[in-house]
């Protein structure tokens, strides 16, 4: 969980904006390589705060996925979050070094910003919202902003209804998967 203030994004987009699956998967499409067979997803967070489950909702979303063969690191039952992620770093980089990481987490930001989808080609820092010191991770950034940041924040995350996350964990999900299922029909006509 992060706040975010700067506007330096690549891509984002409204979870419920129309056409937001396809919008995003396109995006991964051309961000993601899915050929790659060191690709892993990494995802933020914790089933203890609702407002930072967005993280472990949608590797669960994405690990539930038969479809979707890729590494899913942080669900509800095994989350990823500030006491196990730089090991599950050390781990994933050591079995490849040459892994590309998608990173997804939970934020704060401004009031108009909430519900919005922020993409970015480079790190996200996780747990800058509340003070912690943790690893950068990814080569791809996914943030969902889920509150308002700028005043008790743990608190701001702790009565976040869970319906936001939810909601935008599974347009994360989708996208993903549509890209992928992009992928895989884009390469089976080539």
């Amino acid at each position: 969980m992060h706040t975010t203030l700067s506007t330096d994004y690549d891509y984002r987009i409204h979870y419920d904006e129309t056409g937001a699956v396809w919008k995003l998967s396109t995006f991964f499409l051309e961000h993601i390589p899915f050929h790659q067979d060191a690709l892993a997803f990494f995802c933020i967070g914790t089933d203890r705060s609702t407002g930072d489950a967005l993280g472990p909702l949608t590797g669960s979303h994405l690990s539930e996925s038969l479809l979707f063969p890729f590494s899913v690191i942080g669900t509800l039952e095994n989350p990823l979050h500030a006491l196990n992620l730089q090991e599950k770093l050390e781990e994933r980089l050591k079995k490849d070094p040459s892994t590309f990481i998608v990173a997804i987490d939970a934020c704060l930001g401004k009031s108009d910003s909430i519900g919005q989808l922020l993409l970015h080609n480079g790190p996200l820092y996780p747990g800058k919202a509340v003070g912690k010191e943790l690893p950068p991770v990814g080569n791809l950034s996914i943030k969902g902003v889920v509150n308002i940041s700028g005043f008790m924040e743990q608190a701001v995350l702790q009565s976040t209804r869970l319906h936001l996350p939810f909601e935008m964990s599974r347009i994360i999900s989708r996208s993903l998967q549509l890209a992928y299922g992009r992928f895989k029909t884009g390469n089976e006509r080539s």
